[in-house]
């Protein structure tokens, strides 16, 4: 039977394989080539600067896009509003159509209601 034994624990920036483990961060400084255009490190003095730059065009990128949204959401209202515009001037249209008197004799004749041709007599009671 075999003994119990303990892991080895893995040193922190190193993956299992045994060599440094490759992060998004070295990938970057390898192909940027880092080193050679800051020198050994980041002047920490651009580091402020440089980070507020980038919180004001990612501030601008955003509102860039909230704008352009918003106009595109407008754009539809008003088509929609539009068409709600000429449905609703097509039903005035058919309502006053449908309310002269010559449509209403039509549609009442079918139950035997017809148009007098005689004006209206006055009735005069003697009390």
């Amino acid at each position: 039977m075999s003994q119990n034994t303990f892991k080895k624990k893995l040193k922190a920036g190193n993956s299992p394989k045994g060599g440094p483990r490759k992060t998004i961060f070295t990938w970057m400084e390898e192909k940027l080539d880092v080193t050679r255009i800051l020198g050994e490190g980041v002047p920490v003095q651009f580091v402020p600067p440089v980070a507020f730059l980038t919180l004001l065009a990612l501030l601008y990128i955003y509102s860039n896009h909230r704008a352009e949204s918003m106009v595109r959401k407008i754009e539809k209202a008003q088509q929609e509003v539009e068409d709600i515009r000429a449905d609703v001037t097509t039903l005035e249209a058919e309502y006053m159509q449908s309310s002269m008197q010559s449509e209403v004799a039509k549609r009442v004749a079918q139950y035997e209601l017809y148009e007098l041709n005689q004006p209206p007599v006055k009735i005069d009671l003697k009390k």
